[in-house]
């Protein structure tokens, strides 16, 4: 079971580095769509930094194989989940991405679900599921794809409206989170059938069932939509809010696809479900969008305020500004003319 903790936490690591990768090369590509998907993949496979990236994905989910073969589904998605915190963190460092208060606290509490979770682990008690009838996945795994596949397609048509609010990644994140959730139960499925001592009856086992059709299919799926969704979001917020969906709906649908019960006993069952309910608490608080910048001119100055009545000698700089009670010096004053005399009627005639 230590073994599957420790593929966890290599998993992490794996993910958490590729996802960087993958947003420093997309933030020098020109912009993807999803409508366009085979000049999607020309343009990412020309990028050696993403190609890397991709790489450094895919080792991350060989780990998860191991992961998901030695421990609790519910268990192992607590733990991948404290990968956020590397995630975070390689962002600030390397695409600049800034820690707030808020996400500092954040991290520390992802943490401390961390603990709590690996705390509830019994190797003698644990039961670990690795099959599933083919009917309850597809029960599970159809209506969870079109979900996803719904939510994103809705939120690019938001997007493409005019006078539009400027999205926040949070339905891109939802949207892909659902697929990846089927993926993980894929992935938990195929660890199952995989069998080193036959290679040619895992091979029969695995066609025969729905898994390699459904990771295929998730693997292009989420391939397109996440990368048109990291590369106009921060991988801080739409990896967190992605993830988040994954372990709600892995944790809520492989516990009914795989019939893994939940601890015994009372401490370890609350150790259990708290870290997870921790886990999902803080990512959800984490801010969604970042504070607008106030704004300058291009000298880096405020913008200054409009002046009323034309220039006045505070607008040189090093001037002091002018006084209410200063007069004017006197070659500004205006001449002051004598009233013009008012005739006055003259009686006893007209006026000559």
């Amino acid at each position: 079971m230590w073994w599957g903790v420790a593929a966890a936490l290599l998993a992490n690591v794996f993910i958490s580095c590729g996802f960087v990768l993958e947003k420093r090369a997309l933030s020098a590509l020109p912009e993807l769509s999803v409508k366009r998907p085979a000049r999607m993949v020309r343009v990412l496979v020309s990028s050696p930094l993403w190609l890397a990236g991709c790489l450094s994905l895919g080792l991350g989910f060989a780990a998860q194989l191991l992961c998901y073969r030695t421990l609790p589904l519910a268990a192992a998605q607590g733990i991948l989940v404290s990968g956020l915190v590397l995630l975070i963190l390689l962002s600030s460092r390397f695409l600049g991405e800034r820690l707030s208060a808020r996400e500092l606290a954040g991290v520390g509490a992802i943490l401390l679900s961390l603990g709590m979770i690996v705390l509830s682990l019994d190797k003698e008690a644990d039961t670990v599921s690795t099959s599933a009838p083919a009917g309850r996945f597809l029960l599970i795994a159809l209506p969870s794809l079109a979900a996803g596949l719904w939510l994103y397609l809705a939120a690019e048509l938001r997007a493409k409206r005019r006078h539009r609010i400027p999205t926040t990644g949070i339905a891109y994140g939802v949207g892909v989170g659902f697929l990846y959730g089927v993926s993980s139960l894929t992935i938990k499925g195929v660890s199952g059938l995989v069998s080193g001592s036959d290679v040619l009856g895992t091979a029969v086992d695995l066609l025969a069932s729905p898994y390699p059709y459904t990771l295929a299919f998730t693997g292009a799926a989420g391939l397109v939509m996440s990368q048109a969704a990291l590369q106009r979001c921060r991988a801080s917020l739409i990896v967190p809010v992605c993830t988040t969906a994954n372990c709600l709906h892995a944790v809520a649908a492989g516990t009914f696809v795989f019939g893994e019960p939940l601890p015994d006993d009372a401490p370890r069952l609350l150790l259990r479900l708290g870290g997870i309910a921790l886990a999902v608490s803080v990512l959800l608080a984490l801010p969604r969008h970042d504070e607008p910048a106030p704004e300058e001119t291009p000298g880096g100055a405020p913008a200054p305020g409009p002046v009323r009545g034309g220039a006045v000698r505070g607008d040189v700089p090093g001037s002091p500004p002018p006084s209410a009670a200063e007069p004017e010096p006197p070659e500004r004053r205006p001449a002051v003319l004598p009233p013009a005399p008012v005739p006055t009627p003259h009686r006893g005639g007209p006026v000559p």
